[in-house]
Order: structure tokens, then sequence, then C-alpha cells
């Protein structure tokens, strides 16, 4: 009952900016956790990014002062602004809700993946 739709992917070269959009629907609940992720080719799946009910984050080492991940409340949409872009951030990014309360509390829901493209 909780739907993500991701948007915003597309190719760009090396040093640009994109900014990746998250739209959630369905039963959510308040107070969750939502985050991007990343997957490469030959690679796993990959935390980018995560924000909580109360706006605080978490990023990982490798985008840590480039990626900005914002939300206006727990039931708008989820924004990842990517600036100064390198080729190994090429991937398919991935939104990620995880409810922590309600009926399904614990659970995860994943959008289907925009497709990020950093060409040198």
């Amino acid at each position: 009952q909780v739907q993500l739709v991701e948007s915003g992917g597309g190719l760009v070269q090396a040093g640009g900016s994109l900014r990746l959009s998250c739209t959630p629907s369905g039963s959510i609940f308040s107070n969750n956790v939502m985050g991007w992720y990343r997957q490469a080719p030959g690679k796993q799946r990959e935390l980018v990014a995560r924000i909580d009910s109360i706006r605080n984050t978490n990023y990982a080492d490798s985008v840590k002062g480039r990626f900005t991940i914002s939300r206006d409340n727990a039931q708008m949409p989820a924004y990842l602004q990517m600036n100064s872009l390198k080729p190994e951030d090429t991937a398919v990014y991935y939104c990620n809700m995880r409810p922590l309360g309600g009926p399904f509390y614990g659970m995860d829901f994943w959008g289907k993946g925009t497709l990020v493209t950093v060409s040198s």
C-alpha cells in the first residue's frame, strides 16, 4: 500500500548536476526513514543518503559534500541534489522508505529506479 516513484535521472557530463525526486503515495506512516540507494553494473546495491522524519541525514563517504538529501515532511516528495558528478556515480538510483510504526513497521518499500549516467 506504499508506492514510490522516482524521476530526474538522465545523462550528464562529469562535473554537472542532477536532481532526483521520489514521490510517495498510499498508506504512509508519519514516522519513517527515506533513502536513496544505487546499484552500478557488477556491484551490490549501496546506500547513498537517508533522511528521517525530523530531517536527520546520513551520507555515504563517497558523496559527502556533493549530494544533499531533503524532504518537506513525511508524506511529501524526497529529493537528492547531486552536484560535481563523477563517472563512478553512474548507477540506477532507487528510492526507499522504511516505516517506523503502523501496519508496515520495519518493511522496506522501493521505487523502480531511475538511471543516472555520468560521462567523462
